[in-house]
């Protein structure tokens, strides 16, 4: 009875882990450079969003991601205005191979921060004097996919 206790408790050990610990505002940045005078013209909004993601090992099996999300809006030729947020967490995850800890850092947990990040992006603009910026969401799998492709044709190019 008590070997399969310890075997259990052996086994137990090894299974995967993910605890999201906390989630915050890093970086949060608005400018608004044509203000007052972009209030006055037609609001015909240009939306433009890059995405960026990283990742940092802090102690134990805890890690820090960080979802950069910014934003240029422009009407006409004229930049309304620019929002950016740093969103971060900190995850403990413990138990993964390399490539599901890859994914884990790489898009999962970017998932999770894009809804904050968003908001608090709506939030930064209305606070502008604005209309809401309501972000489609984003399918980061896809995007981690992609990266990964374009890596490994990158690797393939350098190889030859």
């Amino acid at each position: 009875m008590t070997e399969q206790a310890s075997n259990g408790a052996a086994q137990g050990e090894q299974a995967a882990q993910f605890s999201l610990q906390r989630i915050y505002v890093r970086d949060l940045s608005f400018e608004a450079p044509k203000s007052p005078e972009i209030f006055r013209q037609e609001w015909a909004p240009n939306v433009s969003m890059d995405l960026n993601t990283r990742q940092k090992a802090l102690e134990g099996d805890f890690y820090e991601v960080v979802l950069t999300v910014s934003v240029t809006v422009k009407t006409g030729e004229e930049v309304a205005f620019i929002a950016e947020v740093q969103q971060a967490g900190i995850f403990l995850i413990k138990g993964l191979d390399a490539a599901a800890m890859s994914h884990t850092l790489g898009a999962f947990c970017p998932n999770i921060l894009f809804p904050y990040a968003r908001e608090a992006l709506d939030n930064l603009v209305t606070r502008g004097s604005f209309p809401a910026l309501m972000l489609s969401p984003v399918n980061f799998d896809a995007l981690y996919a992609q990266e990964l492709q374009r890596m490994q044709q990158a690797g393939e190019a350098t190889s030859h």
